[in-house]
């Protein structure tokens, strides 16, 4: 399925709201682009440096939808999709994406195939895969919680077998484990720039967890920060380790110590972001109905596939 959808939709005030004198300097453009709006939930944005295009999810209308940076054009990009939610890039820049529908994780081969990652830990279903980030050893991490599963809303009703909604970790050659299992409902996660460190939102909870990495496992799981404006979802980081979480009144930011340095406001609740542009200097926005844009002064931390600046 193909065909031109509503292109540029109007635009809405950037406000940054400033809660630490650190947060000087973290600035963009003085109106949010609203580049598309007519999704029921839409979330998981990807950009593809090599395409030039944002690929993102809109959930319950089971669809991919792509916009090309050079056009400004939107299009469906997948229909059905297995109501995809995240997406990310894996170090060869194919699509690596959450299928909550099909209760699996995919990757889409640059010839078009879809080959499964993940679809059963211990011979039993998985939830709803959430959100996924690739280590640059190739390894794909990903959340499991029941968004997908507890109604036919974002997926297919359905019951939980893996005991839980948990954490889980691809190896470069396909093997399939579980990092943790003390969440709640675990939503978006980032490593930290040298990979040390692995930051998981809990949806549920309303929290952002740090665990330290040692190859294939995870330790610690302090709390970060808590949410003071309805629950964290997705998460990326910066060039300089900063953590930019959405939030129900947009985007907050925080120091790498924890501190809540200042927030985005948005017009939506945002659901997921990410980083593009050939300079990573444009950030992207799902929130809501609608997909968002404005270039900061700062720029996004480098994807698996990408140079190391």
């Amino acid at each position: 399925m193909t065909g031109i959808l509503e292109p540029l939709a109007g635009t809405a005030p950037a406000v940054w709201e400033k809660q630490d004198d650190r947060f000087e300097g973290i600035r963009g453009d003085k109106l949010l682009e609203r580049l598309w709006t007519g999704g029921r939930w839409v979330e998981g944005p990807v950009y593809s440096p090599a395409g030039r295009y944002l690929l993102w999810s809109d959930i319950p209308n089971d669809r991919i939808l792509r916009w090309d940076e050079t056009s400004y054009e939107v299009s469906i990009f997948r229909h059905p999709a297995g109501n995809t939610n995240g997406h990310t890039l894996d170090t060869e820049g194919r699509l690596v994406s959450c299928e909550h529908g099909n209760r699996r994780v995919t990757r889409t081969e640059h010839h078009g195939a879809v080959t499964v990652l993940a679809s059963e830990y211990d011979g039993k279903r998985l939830n709803s895969p959430n959100d996924v980030v690739v280590k640059r050893d190739g390894s794909v991490w990903f959340t499991d919680p029941a968004y997908g599963i507890d109604s036919d809303y974002e997926g297919y009703k359905g019951e939980i077998e893996t005991g839980g909604c948990h954490v889980y970790r691809v190896s470069p050659d396909g093997v399939l484990t579980r990092v943790a299992d003390d969440f709640n409902r675990p939503n978006g996660l980032a490593f930290s720039l040298d990979e040390s460190l692995l930051y998981i939102a809990d949806s549920e909870e309303g929290t952002l967890r740090v665990f330290t990495v040692d190859g294939d496992k995870l330790s610690g799981g302090d709390l970060f920060a808590e949410c003071g404006n309805g629950i964290f979802d997705g998460i990326r980081l910066d060039t300089e380790g900063r953590i930019w979480a959405s939030a129900a009144d947009g985007v907050h930011v925080y120091h790498p110590d924890g501190t809540l340095l200042g927030k985005l406001l948005v017009p939506e609740t945002v659901s997921n972001l990410t980083w593009g542009g050939p300079k990573r200097n444009r950030l992207f926005l799902t929130a809501t109905t609608s997909v968002y844009s404005l270039f900061t002064t700062v720029n996004g931390a480098p994807g698996p596939y990408g140079p190391r600046r």
